[in-house]
């Protein structure tokens, strides 16, 4: 394992890559459960601190449901197996902790990342990152690199933990890193890709969200 499960990336010593990789063959992986692992999985990031927002984004309400309920909906709807991290096995490491741990936990060849803060993404969204070919898929955010993104495991691993290493957290050096191809949504699912990262974000979110969410 690269980081213990207390350490976060600010405490993590100067062992470098090396070491990290000699801790992880020693610790190994748990033996694989039977059956044929899915292809791919959809893996809903909700393990972060919600500093701008103040509280737990996850559990913030919209049109009486909360944030995750609506994106864990939106990700059954593309037929993949979904998987909630809400504790990231390496903290304070931005999103790379939640990657890192899904990459550590699941069993699929390909893994498409969500934000629990997004709530009006739709399963045809996730589906076109999800299909795309490449390691790395992205889709093109007005900030560059953003969600949903998908990672083939076994390129991604390694990526990853460099990164880590490296302590290299943006998902914009990350898509760098894994040379990855962008995806450019249309003008009409841009709002569909917002993320609520503040109160006002929820506020403005709440007056106009029968607009856009699924199923409303």
């Amino acid at each position: 394992m690269l980081f213990s499960r207390k350490r976060s990336c600010a405490e993590r010593g100067s062992g470098g890559k090396s070491g990290a990789l000699k801790a992880k063959r020693k610790s190994g992986r748990r033996p694989a459960a039977s059956g044929r692992p899915p292809v791919v999985e959809v893996i809903i990031l909700a393990g972060g601190l919600s500093s701008r927002m103040g509280r737990d984004k996850a559990r913030l309400r919209l049109r009486g449901r909360t944030l995750l309920a609506w994106v864990r909906t939106a990700a059954r709807a593309t037929g993949w197996p979904v998987r909630v991290i809400r504790r990231d096995l390496v903290e304070r490491c931005g999103p790379l902790g939640g990657v890192w741990t899904a990459l550590r936990r699941s069993r699929a060849g390909r893994l498409v990342f969500l934000s629990c803060d997004m709530p009006f993404v739709t399963a045809e969204l996730i589906r076109a990152v999800g299909t795309r070919k490449g390691r790395g898929v992205f889709v093109e955010t007005g900030g560059g690199a953003g969600f949903p993104f998908a990672l083939d495991r076994a390129a991604g691993g390694e990526v990853v933990e460099a990164a880590l290493a490296a302590r290299r957290f943006s998902l914009q050096l990350l898509a760098k890193d894994l040379r990855a191809s962008r995806l450019k949504p249309s003008m009409a699912d841009r709002d569909r890709l917002r993320n609520l990262n503040t109160p006002a974000d929820h506020v403005e979110a709440a007056r106009g969200a029968g607009l856009f969410l699924h199923g409303v």
